[in-house]
Formats: C-alpha cells, structure tokens, sequence
C-alpha cells in the first residue's frame, strides 16, 4: 500500500515538474515574443487564443488566406520589412519573407532545429535527415552526401527511363478522347516507383496496379500527417486514439516500417551472396561508387564505418521515400499543368525535345540529351517558383537572433513561406505570372540567391536536389515527345492546398492529345 503510495506521488511530484519546466519555459518565451512582435504586423490576436479563431481550416480557404496574408502584409508594399507575427492559440511565430531575412536563417549552421510539428512525421520515418538536429544531423548529412555524387545519379538515370515510358503509356487511352483527365495518381505512382527502385532496389509496380496497400497506406499517413498539424484538438492522445485516427496512424506506419525493414533484411543477403559485405574495411566510398547506385545497398555497404543499426538506416530510406516522392509528383504535376495553359511556353518545351530526340518518341533519353532540355528545366524551375512543392518551412531558435533590428528571442518557431518569398517583384520582374525565361543563366546571375528556396537552401538545403530536376527532365522529356497537354481548369482555378507538400485542390485535369509527326 505504501509502495503504492509513493510511487504516486513520485510520478505527480515529476508530471508537477515537468509542467513547470515546460510552463516556465513558455512563459519566458511568450512575454518576450510579446514585446518583440507587438510592432510588427499580422492577422488579429486574442489572449491565449490567438488568431485561432480565424485561420480557415478548410484546406482551399486556408489557401486563400495565406495569399491573402502576403499580399496584406508584404506583396502590396514594397517597403514592407517581410516580417509577420502570428498568435497560434499562445504559441508565438514569426513568419520571414523577405529573401536578405530568409538568408539570416538558412544560412546558419545552428538555426538547424524543426519545431515539435515536425514530431508526428519522426512517429512515420524515425529521426533521420529531414528532422533529427545537431551531431546526429551533421554526422548523416555527412555520410548521405556522398551518396548523391553525380557518378551515382547517372545510374538512376536508367530507373528514371524505365518507369517515366511505364507513365505515358498508362496515358495512352486517355488522350485523343476529348475528355478530361486527372494525370495526377499517375504521376505519384509514377514517382513512388522511382523512389521506391532507387532507395530500396524493389520494383512496386504501383504504376501497373501492384502493391495497392503500401499505396494506400502512404497517401493515408500522409493525410492524417496534415490533419494532425492542423487541428490542435488531434494533440491530446485520449482525442488521437479516442476518434481511432490514432490507432489508424500506429497500423500504417508498422505496416509501411515493416516494409523497408524486410526489404533491408533481403538487400543484405544479397549483397552478402555477392560477397561485399561480411570483410570489414574492404568497402570504400569509391568502391561503393562504383558497384551500386540503389539507396540502401550504399547504407548497408557504410553501416559498419558509421556505425549505424538497421534502424538508422530504416530512418533514412524511410526518409527518402517520404521526401522523394509526393515532392517530385508535384514539381511534375504543376509544370504540365502551367504548361497546358500557356501554348507559347508548351511549343518552346516541343521545338527543343524534337530537335534533341529529332522526332523518335521511342529513343531513352540519355544523360546528354537531359543536359541539352535547358529550356525544359526552366519550365520545371518557374513552376517551383509559383507553387513549391515544399510551401512552408521552419525552425526553432536555438539562440536570440536579429533580424532587421527585431531581436527574436530564443525557442520561438520562424516559419519560411517560398510561396510568398517567390513572388516578392523585387526579385522577380514578372511575379505574378509563368514566365520561364525568370531562370536565364544572366537573371539567375543577377538575382538574390535566397530569393529563390523551392529546396530550402544552406547547409540544411535539400541533399536530393539534383536527383529531383533529373527525375522530373527525364520523365517530362518522356511526355512531351508523346503528347501535348491543354489544362482545363487554369490558373487562378484550381487552388494549391498548402498541405505537407503543396498539392492541387482538384488534381491536374487536363485533355491529352497525341502529337503528330510528318516526314
């Protein structure tokens, strides 16, 4: 009975505590924040609340008042100082737009840490690159760096290939029909195969109609992702699992899990019947480079120089199929969709595949026919440009940081917002509107390098940068050999939802139509 006893009132003195370790914590930061952010504009405020009550929660009005927001706050005056204060119940955040603020925090190489937002995606694919902080992210950016050198990259070129001709043949029936069609599941599949090849060496086949569960469960844990993030209710655990969403959550992501660690089992049996792996300190980075361009072989042939556990490497091939795929999707999906509303851009992107693939639409594009698309890859940039496919970023201040003579104080969240920064007309001539030629090597030259972030940028930018633009050349070279688009909900219809990765409200509905090539 006294055991009892004390052991109660031992787990009350520490829950005490840690309430007030959290709540001291917060009080600190909240009346500092107070003084620092009262100058500056944003949206109204109550006490404890914030401006809870007016943000939208439906994803499309929400849409509409972030537009909004920027447009209020910095876009309509160009001597705005692109910063803005938000009240999120009593969280404080400072939003940064302008690209010289941008600049003071990516650039930083200890403003590295992701808010606690960012906890419910460390619940799916572990604390690998996208959202571990300090020496644990230094020592992987370290070691993954290596593995996105351009001599691997070529070897996934092949994967790019096979999967990106698998796409515009599931197009093939629909175009010429003179009906709508939503290519956006066919460029996720497209994407999730590609992902799926090159991290973990196992074809999905999602595009042929294989493996719909794993599908299924990863465009779920994605949704929920987003919900969580949105709805604060969804933070208290008795609501998480009371409502199931919870329980749903804790199924899929051991179901997904379960899937790289079996695929992990069988990559090392098979390089172990290959005989690389078992000889301890034979394996070399140039030897890596050499033998194997698949994601997880590189980590199984590093794990004993690095020292990592089959969890560590789970965590990061986890991390690239979260990263790798729904991005690429919607980088692809926006530059068709721009495209099939502007003909003028969309003959440009045709004149320059037909005169490196001189009309076969059945040659694989090669390494030097991608470096040839210049044109192409300044329609993949422009639409990154309006619609990121990442369109908030953010940290946790680890320190007091001065920005435009606004001292912010320690643990405040700053989020980033590309879609804003991307259209501020003191970078870019046209902001407003689809205009490849914003990335000519002269303007690009000229132009502020964090005035364009669709990667993030500094020593935290996106390490599979190059692996995206070459996937999304490869593929769209495929396309537009094939056919061409004309979108049937332009811009401004259709809305981007700001979700995890910037998504279109109603898909990319567009008409196909076959090209015709003479003698």
């Amino acid at each position: 009975m006294y055991l009892i006893l004390y052991f109660s009132l031992a787990l009350f003195s520490f829950f005490i505590w840690h309430i007030r370790k959290l709540l001291s914590t917060w009080v600190v930061l909240a009346w500092r924040a107070y003084f620092v952010l009262a100058p500056l504009p944003g949206p109204k405020s109550l006490p404890l609340l914030g401006c809870a009550l007016e943000i939208k929660w439906d994803s499309v009005d929400f849409s509409f008042q972030l537009e909004e927001w920027g447009r209020e706050f910095m876009l309509s005056d160009p001597n705005a100082i692109g910063l803005l204060r938000a009240w999120i119940g009593p969280v404080p955040l400072c939003f940064v737009l302008r690209a010289r603020h941008v600049k003071v925090i990516l650039e930083s190489n200890t403003l590295i840490t992701k808010p606690s937002q960012y906890d419910i995606i460390s619940d799916w694919i572990g604390t690998g690159l996208l959202t571990s902080t300090n020496e644990k992210w230094f020592g992987r950016r370290k070691m993954i760096t290596p593995t996105f050198h351009f001599n691997i990259l070529k070897g996934y070129i092949d994967v790019f290939v096979k999967q990106g001709q698998i796409f515009v043949d599931q197009l093939e029936k629909h175009s010429d029909t003179g009906r709508e069609v939503d290519v956006f599941p066919f460029i996720k599949r497209c994407a999730l195969d590609i992902i799926c090849e090159t991290a973990m060496g196992t074809s999905l086949n999602t595009q042929t109609g294989g493996n719909a569960d794993y599908v299924d469960a990863v465009v779920r844990l994605s949704d929920i992702i987003w919900s969580y993030q949105r709805f604060p209710w969804l933070w208290i655990k008795p609501i998480w699992y009371g409502c199931g969403i919870g329980f749903e959550f804790d199924r899929l992501v051991k179901m997904t899990n379960d899937f790289t660690r079996k695929v992990i089992m069988e990559r090392r049996l098979a390089l172990e019947e290959e005989g690389l792996l078992g000889q301890e300190g034979t394996t070399t980075e140039n030897d890596v480079r050499k033998q194997k361009t698949v994601f997880i072989d590189m980590l199984l042939l590093m794990q004993k120089a690095n020292a990592l556990s089959d969890e560590d490497i789970r965590e990061e091939v986890d991390t690239f199929m979260f990263e790798g795929h729904d991005t690429t999707a919607s980088g692809m999906g926006f530059t068709l969709w721009f495209l099939g509303q502007y003909p003028d851009h969309q003959k440009r992107v045709h004149d320059e595949i037909d005169s490196v693939f001189n009309g076969d639409i059945h040659r694989d594009p090669t390494e030097a026919d991608l470096r040839r698309l210049v044109y192409l890859e300044r329609c993949i940039k422009e639409a990154l440009r309006l619609m990121p496919s990442v369109p908030l970023l953010a940290r946790v201040l680890s320190h007091d940081t001065m920005i435009e003579g606004f001292n912010l104080p320690r643990n405040m969240t700053v989020v980033l917002s590309p879609v804003v920064t991307h259209r501020d007309p003191e970078h870019w001539e046209r902001s407003e509107e689809y205009y490849p030629d914003h990335f000519l090597p002269e303007k690009v030259a000229a132009r502020h390098p964090y005035a364009y972030i669709p990667f993030s940028a500094g020593p935290r930018n996106c390490v599979g940068q190059k692996f995206a633009l070459a996937e999304e050349k490869t593929v769209l070279s495929w396309f537009f050999r094939r056919y061409s688009v004309e979108t049937t909900e332009p811009f401004p219809g259709n809305r981007p939802v700001p979700e995890v990765i910037l998504k279109p409200s109603c898909g990319f509905n567009v008409r196909l139509h076959k090209r015709v090539f003479t003698e």
